[in-house]
């Protein structure tokens, strides 16, 4: 019978790594570590999957849950300890070490895996998947791309019906898009909502929403951290002034009371807390974990809360959404290479994901594209998952740079925009002189794995 165990994001001890790691002596045993869903059906849908495997295999599983913003750490304490899991499963992928521990040859390679089904993903899929090997000098997959998720706004549209307005009503234009919000706060309050925000922006230095969104306004104003072929443009001085115009945009909505205090505390679940609990009026979320925690109340999940796109960016074109990519690993100390493989070919099976995908109530989207062939995906009575579909298949979309360039995802693992942030807002310094900060602790980064390297 499987075993399964949930272990609190920041509080396991150091022994509770050693012994859930000592299960992977045993030969038919896989460890498995995943990243723990935001609503109970996702992990149950995944410890279906794990039983359907089981049963077919005879072999078992342990498999443990970690919060996202633990789950790093985790793993660099049991490779440093001796006793890593034999897969793991990090949904920041975008920040998580894969793309590092790839360089540090510490990741098996797993094309024989993708290989006989790459032609079910897209190339730019399966870039951020290609990472570069450092000992081996080359590159290869070093991870299964399981499913992805990509940035929308989530609002509640009963608010703005209080305040004479509708959908139809938002802007589409940057500055007016902004200024829409502002105005339903100002008249919000004035009909006596004294404590209510109207943009739920995480703040804080220990989210991952942080940089998320920071990055998503990097796009917006066109400004590029990292070039196509991975080299580090932080030395432009157009990239510098773009850093600083992005900062004073975050400074000048909370200087004007548009973001709630609270928010440079968050940490990844606050914003969306913040939103159902209706102490903001809209946030941006890169999965659609907000609609699948009021799925089962059919008026608030269809009707209530509304999700709408970025607008377009300020100079007009089309905003292209950062989308993720998530990803399933074998690390190189695993005693148990063959079977988790075995495990991961059963996995990518289009059949196995769409019911798992599925069952998980649809919060992250398919990478198969056989599995967007349900009509679960394009389905119009579903207003989140249907407006998230056509986002990743018909708009404009854009993986974080870490395909290009592992280091990046060290910036991002140290949340040096959430730190920016934090200087130019509680220590009031300029935001000249936090993007400076910025810069240089960037560089710092880069000169301790190799500055601009494009592998």
């Amino acid at each position: 019978m499987v075993v399964f165990s949930i272990v609190a994001c920041n509080q396991t001890p150091d022994s509770q790594l050693t012994s859930v790691a000592q299960v992977a002596t045993q030969t038919n045993t896989l460890n498995i570590w995943w990243d723990k869903g935001f609503n109970p059906e996702e992990d149950e849908a995944l410890r279906q999957l794990v039983r359907n495997w089981e049963q077919k295999t005879n072999n078992k599983i342990k498999i443990v849950f970690y919060t996202t913003d633990s789950l790093g750490e985790k793993i660099r304490r049991a490779i440093q300890a001796g006793n890593p899991p034999d897969i793991v499963m990090s949904f920041k992928a975008e920040r998580s070490p894969n793309s590092r521990l790839a360089w540090e040859n510490k990741l098996v390679d797993v094309s024989d895996i993708i290989e006989p089904v790459k032609n079910l993903y897209s190339s730019d899929v399966l870039k951020t998947v290609n990472f570069y090997n450092n000992v081996a000098k080359k590159r290869s997959f070093y991870a299964i791309p399981l499913y992805q998720g990509t940035i929308h706004i989530y609002y509640w549209r009963d608010l703005l019906k209080e305040v004479g307005r509708t959908d139809k009503d938002i802007p589409k234009e940057w500055d007016a898009f902004w200024e829409f919000w502002k105005k339903v706060q100002d008249d919000l309050r004035a009909k006596q909502k004294s404590k209510i925000y109207s943009l739920g922006l995480t703040l804080s230095s220990e989210a991952g929403d942080t940089y998320y969104l920071f990055e998503q306004i990097l796009e917006a104003y066109d400004v590029k951290i990292i070039s196509a072929n991975g080299q580090l443009l932080i030395d432009d001085p157009q990239v510098r002034q773009g850093i600083i115009k992005v900062l004073k945009w975050y400074q000048k909505f909370y200087q004007q009371g548009y973001i709630p205090p609270e928010a440079l505390k968050w940490l990844n679940p606050d914003n969306n807390r913040s939103l159902l609990n209706r102490l903001i009026v809209m946030t941006p979320n890169a999965t659609a974990s907000i609609p699948a925690a009021v799925r089962q109340n059919s008026d608030t999940y269809r009707n209530k809360l509304g999700i709408i796109e970025f607008p377009n960016k300020p100079n007009g074109q089309p905003m292209q959404h950062l989308t993720m990519a998530e990803q399933a690993v074998v690390l190189a100390e695993s005693k148990n290479q063959a079977l988790a493989k075995e495990f991961l070919r059963y996995l990518v099976q289009p059949q196995v994901m769409k019911n798992y995908l599925k069952a998980a109530g649809g919060r992250n989207s398919p990478v198969l594209q056989p599995v967007w062939q349900d009509n679960f995906w394009t389905n119009p009575n579903d207003p989140h998952i249907s407006t998230v579909t056509k986002t990743i298949t018909k708009g404009k979309i854009r993986y974080f740079y870490i395909s290009q360039n592992p280091i990046y995802s060290r910036v991002l693992d140290e949340n040096v925009w959430g730190i920016a942030l934090n200087r130019v807002i509680v220590d009031k310094i300029t935001p000249e002189q936090a993007t400076d900060e910025a810069i240089k602790q960037i560089k710092q980064i880069y000169q301790e794995w190799g500055v601009g390297s494009g592998e």
